[in-house]
Order: C-alpha cells, then structure tokens, then sequence
C-alpha cells in the first residue's frame, strides 16, 4: 500500500502505473483520473472493452453478472476495469490504448439541481450547477450518485462555454430505481457528479460534413454535439436524423430553432410505428432510424463525419449499416455503448 487508504496498480510490463484512492470507485475510474490510457467504452459493464488479466494481488468484483464479460473471459480469468476495486496492491495485464487517453481528466464534485424543463413527453432537461467551471468535451457522458449510492451514467446534453452548468436529456423509466428518484427530487437536490467520460465527442477540427443519428435514450450527447457545431460556425453541412416511436417521442421543435443552424442543419424525425393512434396524422418519414439514414443519404455518408447514439439494437443496426453495407471508415464513427 502506497499511502493511507490507497493501493498501487501496475501492469506486468510496467508500461503504466496508478494508484486507487479511497474514493475510487473502480479501477478503470482511478486509472482515468490519474491520465492513463486504459482502454474502456461504457464504464458500466456492458461492453467489455476495459477487459483486463489479473496476474498478483487482491480485488473485489463489483457486479458478478456484468454482461461485458463473455464465458469464455471468465474462464481465462478476465475481469472488467469498470467492475473492479483493488483490495491490496495489484499488477495487471492490459495493452493501453492511447485512443483512450482523457483530454479531460475526470473528477468528482458536488452539483446542486438548478433547473428542469420538458423535452419530449417523457425527456426532461435536467440542469445542474457546480462551484467550479464545467469541463467536457460535447458528446461525453457523466456518472451521477445520489444519496443513497446509486449511480448511473447519462451524457450532457450542454456545451461547457466557461459556466459552472452540466445539463442531461434524460428520459423517465418507469420503475426505474434512480429516474424515479430524480424526477420528484426538488430544486436544490445535491448529487455526486464523475466524469467527464467517453471517446464519441465532437472532433472540431474534422471539415466533413456531419451526420448525427439519436434513437431514444441516445438524444442528450448528440444534442450537446449539435450546440457545439452550432456555435464553431462555418459551413459544413450537417444531417440529424431522430428515430422515435411515434411522433411525441421526437426532438421538440424549439431545440431545432435553437441551434440557429438554418439552411446548413437538415433535421429528419423518423417514426417507427406509424400504425400506432397517436401517429394517426403523421406524414413525415416512417420506419427505422439507420433504414431513413440509408435511404436519404446512401454512400454520400463514406465522406461523412458520424456520430450516433440510441438503444442497443439501434446501435447494433447503425453498426452494421455504416461499417458493413456502406463501408464507412471505422475512424469516422462515433458512439459509446451504455444506452
């Protein structure tokens, strides 16, 4: 043990070393923190990517059933970063991935609920403020913890332009245990705030045009990539397409005004149940997200820069339909696994 309440992590070939503090809440969050490049996607546990060997040393799992792990990974002895604590000094094999190097190193802090306002008929915009400036990159993602410890990831739906504000799109799952804790909390609620985290920001500097795909759950980063494109200016067009189920389940129109985008933003909602009631007088385009995607925009989307978020089938379409129909450079694609 290195110093009080902390244990010290290496990997076999001594390529990085970090320690996890007290509160730490995995090891892949203390590696994070401490700029390590330690390749991950989700940090919840579902997507395998911050698999690592434990070689010397005692841990606790945090979560025995994650889905990140295969049976096969477990009969090697994999464990995931993500769903791991040190409990003593430990050496690991891992092969860095310096794509996962943090541009913004991620922190814990105290945020106080400021504001609420209604999205869609069951997205609010949840607006918290903190005592120091915000910092993330638009599209990352955050963990909240409430009071009584339970935590869940969630992605600005803001831009950091010097404020103190970190706002989320976050959508009311009924029964779920932290949404319908936060949905009646009242104004002034404090919650614990770690991050940033994610690699499907915005990349400012790319002069492709755009295209951003959100189905569902998967609105906030891509709205927060929206008003960052917004304000770099230029010209470079961009396309948004937004997949709901029926027409309240879309992108409120005020939002598309708000990005003062014009004639540049070609925004397409995309309803996928247009024999359901409330679609009755729907004339815009009907059927899946990524199938609208392919129908309006076919190959012109190789020259595209893509970001995209949603459920996992959602996502596992838009995989298939980018990397495998249309043969998208894997380098200009964008999305996180965690909806």
């Amino acid at each position: 043990m290195t110093s009080t309440g902390s244990h010290r992590i290496g990997t076999a070939d001594a390529s990085f070393v970090f320690e996890q503090a007290n509160d730490d809440h995995s090891l892949l969050q203390a590696a994070l923190r401490q700029g390590m490049a330690f390749p991950y996607e989700c940090s919840s546990g579902g997507c395998g990517s911050c698999r690592f060997k434990p070689v010397e040393g005692a841990f606790e799992v945090l979560w025995e059933e994650a889905p990140g792990l295969s049976r096969r990974d477990r009969r090697k002895g994999l464990q995931l970063a993500c769903q791991t604590r040190a409990t003593s000094d430990l050496i690991i094999e891992v092969s860095p991935d310096e794509g996962c190097r943090p541009l913004v190193i991620p922190a814990r802090r105290r945020v106080t609920l400021a504001s609420r306002e209604e999205v869609t008929h069951d997205i609010v915009e949840f607006r918290f403020t903190a005592e120091e400036a915000a910092a993330f990159l638009p599209g990352q993602y955050a963990v909240l913890e409430n009071a009584d410890g339970v935590r869940r990831c969630y992605s600005m739906s803001g831009v950091p332009e010097g404020g103190s504000d970190w706002s989320f799109q976050i959508r009311r799952v009924p029964g779920g245990r932290f949404t319908e804790w936060l949905f009646g909390a009242p104004m002034g609620t404090e919650v614990v705030l770690d991050g940033p985290y994610g690699m499907a920001h915005l990349r400012p500097d790319v002069d492709r045009e755009v295209l951003c795909v959100a189905g569902g759950s998967g609105l906030s980063p891509i709205v927060s990539i929206l008003r960052a494109l917004a304000g770099l200016g230029g010209g470079r067009r961009i396309h948004f397409f937004h997949g709901g189920r029926t027409p309240r389940d879309l992108f409120a129109p005020a939002l598309v005004e708000e990005l003062g985008l014009g004639d540049r933003l070609e925004y397409v909602p995309v309803v996928s149940d247009p024999e359901n009631q409330l679609s009755a007088d729907w004339a815009g385009a009907t059927g899946f997200v990524h199938e609208a995607v392919a129908t309006a925009l076919g190959e012109r989307v190789r020259e595209m820069e893509v970001y995209f978020a949603g459920p996992p089938p959602m996502a596992e379409a838009m995989q298939r339909m980018l990397m495998v129909d249309l043969g998208v450079p894997f380098g200009q694609i964008h999305f996180d696994r965690f909806f």
